[in-house]
């Protein structure tokens, strides 16, 4: 194959029955192959199981997204709140940044909201130990549980 040849000519390379080799040793190569497969309607090359794990995974990555930035935003409140002589504009600017994102991830994957109480005590934790980490402070000083407004 050319140096420079280009995608289109990547994927005609490659044959359905090699797309889970190709997943295995090639994995952008599989996905403009996965892509070109799905929108020129080709079903039956497509690599089914492979697409479903990463359809999973991105779904994954997403909840993951949501789950770091509810451990970010209760441990800058918490320094916010307990550590008010050392505000900064640094701490609003991630504070209100991490709202921002929350609220567009849940636009985006409404589906999460009904699980949102749940992830966000599991998350309060990470933020906990944020705030512990980055302040004088112990864990005995700030609250066990998430508080509800955030």
């Amino acid at each position: 194959m050319e140096l420079w040849a280009s995608e289109a000519s990547v994927v005609e390379l490659s044959l359905p029955s090699q797309s889970g080799e190709l997943y295995e040793k090639d994995f952008y190569a599989w996905t403009q192959e996965q892509a070109k497969f799905l929108r020129d309607g080709k079903w039956n090359c497509l690599d089914a199981s492979n697409l479903a794990l990463e359809i999973e995974s991105l779904g994954r990555q997403e909840r993951r997204e949501l789950e770091n930035r509810l451990g970010i935003l209760p441990g800058h409140l918490l320094k916010w709140e307990f550590q008010s002589d050392k505000r900064s504009k640094s701490w609003f600017a991630t504070i209100r940044e991490q709202r921002r994102q929350i609220l567009k991830l849940l636009d985006q994957s409404p589906s999460w909201k009904p699980y949102l109480p749940e992830t966000l005590q599991d998350a309060y934790q990470d933020g906990l130990d944020l705030a512990v980490g980055e302040t004088s402070l112990g864990y005995k000083d700030f609250p066990e549980q998430c508080p509800d407004e955030l």
